[in-house]
């Protein structure tokens, strides 16, 4: 197995991370620095930063209702992040992002291979929204939502929008662009008053109170993997 997807299967970090920490020198196999692309079996002595890497843990999937003003990020030097906002007694991460002035589902893990293939852009994974905005939505505003924006030097994607009352619609999508849909709005002439992710693929923040969480149900999380080996 290589070393990245032992250290991601292991809970530690995800593949990438694991790349950067052994491009870095920070992981040693039975005492030499390991390289890129070595491949252990298992009965090795894998250190991180000094620190042995114990056994797999078990696979750890939970939704949180994010409140607005958390932070995203494992970086706990950062104030108000998520990790210790959940609290979670052993070592998890966000998959993804969700801007701190946004609310709503975001799911946290110890997986690293799903995080990655949640992440992939070229997997069209949906993700669903509720947006209010500060005029009228109107329907030349959703068509325009709906075939693609030009923002950051690209055209969004096509997209399922649909309005819900005056200045509120719902929003589908399959691609996670930089604070994408208020900027989606911004080049229509809106601003977002408030934006708020209910769905990330099959997994649905239901009523879920802001600032709670919950592990997701087994059949949650086959479904969700069934989902991203299509």
């Amino acid at each position: 197995m290589r070393l990245n997807k032992y250290l991601s299967e292991a809970g530690v970090c995800s593949r990438r991370e694991a790349d950067r920490l052994i491009e870095k020198g920070d992981v040693t196999i039975d005492d030499h620095v390991a390289t890129l692309g070595e491949q252990v079996e298992g009965h090795e002595v894998v250190k991180v930063k000094g620190k042995r890497v114990g056994e797999m843990p078990d696979e750890i999937y939970i939704a949180l209702n994010k409140p607005i003003g958390i932070e995203c990020t494992t970086n706990r030097q950062v104030k108000d992040n998520i990790i210790d906002y959940v609290g979670y007694p052993e070592r998890i991460f966000p998959i993804g992002r969700l801007d701190k002035p946004s609310e709503g589902l975001i799911l946290l893990t110890n997986d690293g291979d799903l995080s990655n293939a949640i992440l992939k852009a070229r997997h069209f994974h949906e993700k669903e929204y509720i947006v209010t905005v500060n005029q009228p939505v109107t329907s030349a505003f959703l068509k325009k939502m709906g075939s693609g924006v030009p923002i950051l030097e690209t055209v969004t994607r096509p997209c399922k929008v649909a309005k819900i009352s005056e200045r509120t619609f719902s929003i589908i999508l399959t691609q996670g662009l930089n604070r994408q849909i208020r900027r989606m709005c911004e080049a229509l002439g809106y601003r977002v008053r408030k934006l708020k992710r209910i769905r990330v693929l099959n997994i649905e923040l239901g009523d879920l109170q802001s600032g709670k969480w919950r592990h997701l149900s087994e059949s949650e999380i086959q479904n969700l993997k069934a989902i991203i080996r299509q």
